[in-house]
């Protein structure tokens, strides 16, 4: 007798807020994958390439403003239509609610391009994290993924990995590293934190 295993499939939304590389390589990575899929891609800026990138790989994408981010019903009801289990930040520069966090309890992740605690908190996002990684001296700097909870960049980190920066790095040096680990880390972290903490169906 041949029994098949049907699985649902765990739905993602990525929430970014600029070019969006890395929502477009964790979309590419998870394309085929036979538990998990980007259902959704969610931006405050409504120029943000990101966008664009989304509707090249024909994913959904929503707009939610800063505004409408504390629109509790609005925003739950969106997650609820597109069946989203999970949500990843991805360059993602408003803070997330209470509210979200509480919905989605230990899965909401967010990529940080420093080495928390260091060079973490408000304001300390992008070029900012960089200039001051070199300002300050640092012989190394890295990428910590890690869960979202009400303050900023201060959730259980899951998962870090460091490169070096050189005394004659620029932050643009130190940008172009970190970018590497990003691409590469990223998108295998979140499908290994996701099917460990998700039960298998049968």
């Amino acid at each position: 007798m041949c029994i098949s295993t049907t699985y649902h499939m765990i739905k993602i939304a990525i929430f970014a807020s600029g070019s969006g590389t890395n929502a477009e390589n964790i979309i590419h990575y998870f394309s085929t994958h036979h538990r998990i899929e980007v259902a959704l891609i969610v931006s405050n800026n409504p120029n943000a390439y990101v966008l664009h990138r989304a509707l090249q790989a024909k994913v959904p994408t929503a707009i939610c403003t800063k505004d409408e981010l504390t629109n509790t019903q609005s925003v739950l009801q969106l997650l609820k239509e597109y069946e989203i289990n999970w949500i990843v930040l991805a360059g993602f520069l408003l803070k997330i609610p209470d509210y979200l966090i509480s919905t989605f309890p230990n899965r909401i992740i967010n990529i940080h391009p420093a080495l928390l605690p260091k060079f973490g908190g408000k304001g300390m996002y992008g070029s900012h994290v960089h200039q001051a990684v070199v300002a300050a001296g640092e012989k190394e700097s890295g990428i910590s993924i890690h869960y979202v909870n009400s303050h900023y960049d201060a959730g259980d980190i899951i998962f870090q990995a460091t490169c070096p920066v050189k005394s004659s790095d620029t932050p643009d040096d130190v940008a172009a590293k970190i970018h590497l680990l990003e691409q590469a880390h990223f998108p295998s972290v979140i499908e290994q934190l996701i099917l460990s903490t998700t039960p298998t169906e049968q």
